[in-house]
Formats: C-alpha cells, sequence, structure tokens
C-alpha cells in the first residue's frame, strides 16, 4: 500500500512539475484574466440576466479584445518615452522627498535612506521592464481567451473549488477563501480601481490642457497609480504643480485645471469613496497592504501587485487561526486542571 502511493505521489508529482513549466511563461495573463473575471463578474450577471450569459460575455471579451488592441498599439508607439519620462518624474518626486525634513535627525537620515533605496529599485524595474511585441500578442491572446473561458465558466470553476475542499478542514478552508475575497475586494474592486481611474483622469487632463505629451501624460497617470497605492499621499502631488505651471502662463485655464483636479483626482473622491473603500475597513491593514504591493510587484513583476496583498493577508489568517487554536487549548487545559 506505501508503494502504491508513494508512486502514485511520484507521478503526481511529475505531473505537476510538467504542468508548471508549460504554464509559467503565461502565469502574468493568466492572473490578470483571473482579476479581471473577478470584478467583471458582477456586471456580468446583471448582463446574462437581460441578454443571456453567452451574449454578456461576448459583448465583455470584445471590450476587453479592444483595449488590449489599444494597449498593444499604445505600447508600440509609446513605450520608451513612458519609461524614460516615468524615471524622470519619479527622480523629481524622491528628491522632493528627500528634501522634506522632520525633527528627529535620525528619523531624517533613516527616511533619506528608505526614500533612495526605493528610488533606485523603482527606476530599475521600469528601466529593465521591456517585453517584445510578439510576446506581448501571445500573452494579450492568452488573456482573452482565459477571461472568455472562466467568465462564461465562472460558477463552474466555483463549484469545483467548493467540492474540493475536504469536509474535515471546511471551517478553517472557508475563513481562508473569506480572506482572499475580502483582500481582492478591497484590492481590485475599490482601492487598484480608483486608483487606475484617477491615474486614467491624470492622463487625460495633462494631454486635454495641453501641459504634457502623450507619453508623458501616460507617465504622470502610472506616477499618481503609484502614489494613490502609498498612505498619506495621493494624486493631489501630481495635478497641482500643474495647475500652477498652467496658471503660471494662464490664470484661468490654471484654475479650471485645479478644479478638474480637485474634483477628478483628488481629494474630492478620497472625502466621497474613501470611507466606503478604507483598506482598514475591510481588515487589510495599511502596513501590510504596503509591503505586499510592493514587496509583490518586485518579487513577480505586475501580477505580484495581486499576489503580494492576498499571500500576506492569508498569512494574517493563518497567523489568527493558529493563535486561535492555541488559546482554545490553553482554556481546555485550563479547564482540565480545574477539574482536576
Amino acid at each position: 500500500m506505501r508503494t502504491e502511493t508513494a508512486v502514485w505521489a511520484g507521478i503526481s508529482i511529475v505531473i505537476l512539475y510538467l504542468v508548471w513549466k508549460v504554464v509559467q511563461p503565461l502565469v502574468s495573463p493568466i492572473i490578470i484574466a483571473l482579476a479581471l473575471v473577478y470584478v467583471t463578474y458582477p456586471l456580468h450577471s446583471k448582463m446574462s440576466k437581460k441578454i443571456g450569459e453567452k451574449k454578456s460575455a461576448m459583448i465583455l471579451t470584445g471590450f476587453l479584445t479592444v483595449l488590449s488592441f489599444l494597449f498593444i498599439l499604445g505600447f508600440v508607439l509609446w513605450v520608451s518615452d513612458v519609461k524614460q519620462q516615468l524615471v524622470n518624474y519619479l527622480g523629481m518626486f524622491f528628491n522632493w522627498l528627500q528634501s522634506v525634513t522632520v525633527s528627529s535627525q535620525t528619523v531624517n537620515e533613516a527616511l533619506t535612506e528608505i526614500t533612495k533605496g526605493i528610488e533606485a529599485r523603482l527606476e530599475t524595474y521600469i528601466a529593465s521592464y521591456t517585453y517584445s511585441i510578439p510576446k506581448l500578442s501571445l500573452e494579450v491572446f492568452v488573456l482573452v481567451f482565459v477571461y472568455y473561458g472562466s467568465l462564461i465558466n465562472a460558477h463552474a470553476i466555483a463549484e469545483g473549488i467548493y467540492s474540493l475542499i475536504p469536509s474535515e478542514n471546511e471551517e478553517f478552508i472557508m475563513r481562508l477563501i473569506d480572506a482572499t475575497k475580502s483582500t481582492l475586494d478591497t484590492l481590485l474592486k475599490s482601492w487598484l480601481t480608483l486608483s487606475v481611474i484617477k491615474g486614467s483622469l491624470t492622463a487625460l487632463g495633462f494631454w486635454g490642457f495641453g501641459i504634457a505629451p502623450v507619453s508623458g501624460a501616460i507617465a504622470l497617470g502610472i506616477l499618481v497609480v503609484l502614489l494613490e497605492l502609498l498612505p498619506f499621499l495621493g494624486g493631489w502631488m501630481v495635478w497641482l504643480p500643474g495647475a500652477i505651471y498652467v496658471g503660471r502662463e494662464s490664470l484661468g485655464l490654471g484654475i479650471i485645471f485645479a478644479i478638474y483636479g480637485a474634483l477628478f483626482i483628488s481629494p474630492v473622491p478620497d472625502m466621497v469613496l474613501a470611507p466606503k473603500i478604507t483598506m482598514r475597513r475591510r481588515g487589510l491593514n495599511a502596513l501590510i497592504s504596503l509591503v505586499g504591493i510592493f514587496g509583490g510587484l518586485w518579487a513577480f513583476g505586475l501580477v505580484g501587485v495581486i499576489l503580494g496583498p492576498v499571500s500576506l493577508g492569508l498569512l494574517v489568517t493563518l497567523l489568527e487561526e493558529w493563535r486561535s487554536m492555541v488559546e482554545k487549548d490553553n482554556s481546555t487545559r485550563g479547564v482540565s486542571s480545574d477539574a482536576d
């Protein structure tokens, strides 16, 4: 019996290894596709009731295909300029951040060293982030294909996953699933989605008002997304200097751009939407989210923005479960000793 078990275990390991080697080059588009399915599934459910499940999936997939095509087109036209502009903007931002002083010399030196480290790592990552067009096209094709297949079979996939949960560990595994869903809800459906919208509106504003060319506007939009992921910072640190720059040439245009920035980038969206989507309210600590996002970004690339916070959220759930088990065991021992 043990020999048979060992043989099957070895076969399973070999199969899993082969599957991993096949899937590994396409992990990023698969994870992004599944994340998009998770975000758009509520919309898909509403549309399915009116026009049918297949039509709804085809419409959403068609919309994603158009966006993907525009992304590839923009990548071909502006990728080099965007990378260079983003590195320049990050350099200016971190130079300003290092000039900010606090009363404590020790704290000020520590902040300076941390800032230098983050700046160097981000600039190196951005400068080295390159794609070949054939590889990018293949990844986009996989993303669209996985998105449609997962969206149309989302219910069956969920049922299959839940059916694999062993009954003796069902409660614990459900807690892990709930923790993952909570993190994804907060990260994808609220915080990251809002950051991307703000970044898009920033890029549109800087280009529409003639403040920056297309590549520069896109780089500023990406910078806003990064700043929105950091505690206490936000898009106002980008649109405010832009408004001052425009205001020097045309006061009226500068005021209009400032109103645009305040209404659509920061702080109005933060005051209206932030109370509903704050990370702490959903149980994801700000420090955990910060470490998860940037640690995941450096470790796994773009998909690390998703994998990092989710993995740390699961770790927190595991630690809480372990603590509750220890407390329960201690209380049981205490009751037993009292009875003796």
